[in-house]
């Protein structure tokens, strides 16, 4: 299967309009937004548990970065509420569950070989940023040489401006937006290419948005499986 996966052209996919997919684990559904591959394959999908529902432990054998939208994802390392961000890299294991339900942003295979940072940032952890203008505030999840993430806080009608130097990907997590005259709401998801800027009007009530400048594809990404 081949969803989005030309990173020379720039997408926008509104995910709150799409229909959930059923995964392998009962009451675990996703909306697809990038996938290369098949069950195993490069990926990145907005997934909803169900209350009780849990994935058998699995090995990220690619990597796995996941940002916490709603409700509260578990595991049996810690509880992960809304606004938690966390790197698994490649060789890490956990037993994914959500006894009351939730939804995350999930990406899996993207992870560069010798990648091995484990992060975890709860709500309201990272670096303070100063924001940039018409924002009211940014905070730092992770930063390395290759890729730089980070979350946005956007004023009620603020114009703003976002170079691209790498690549840059996004999710609009609260509010509304207009990003590249397209108008976004929460869980609306994009990828724009080296050298296309973010260019937004936040909607009246405001935005809060999570980014990521990083090459669209690293060069040196592990190889899938087979």
């Amino acid at each position: 299967m081949r969803l989005n996966a030309d990173f020379d052209q720039p997408v926008i996919v509104h995910a709150a309009r799409l229909d959930w997919v059923p995964s392998p684990a009962a009451g675990v559904e996703r909306r697809m937004l990038y996938r290369a591959g098949d069950e195993v394959a490069r990926a990145t999908s907005i997934v909803r548990y169900a209350p009780g529902s849990a994935f058998p432990e699995h090995v990220h054998g690619g990597g796995e970065e996941i940002l916490v939208l709603e409700g509260t994802f578990q595991d049996e390392h810690d509880d992960y509420p809304a606004g938690s961000y966390f790197r698994n890299p490649p060789g890490t294991a956990h037993s994914p569950a959500a006894a009351e339900g939730c939804t995350i942003l999930v990406r899996l295979w993207q992870f560069r070989s010798g990648d091995t940072a484990q992060v975890i940032r709860q709500p309201g952890e990272g670096q303070a940023l100063a924001p940039r203008p018409g924002a009211t505030a940014a905070r730092l999840l992770f930063e390395d040489g290759a890729e730089r993430v980070w979350t946005e806080d956007w004023g009620p009608d603020a114009e703003i401006w976002i170079g691209n130097a790498a690549g840059l990907e996004f999710l609009l997590i609260d509010g509304t937006a207009r990003i590249g005259g397209e108008a976004c709401a929460e869980q609306s998801w994009g990828r724009l290419p080296t050298g296309r800027a973010l260019s937004a009007l936040a909607g009246p009530e405001g935005a809060r948005i999570w980014i990521k400048a990083a090459p669209l594809q690293h060069p040196d990404v592990l190889p899938m499986p087979g």
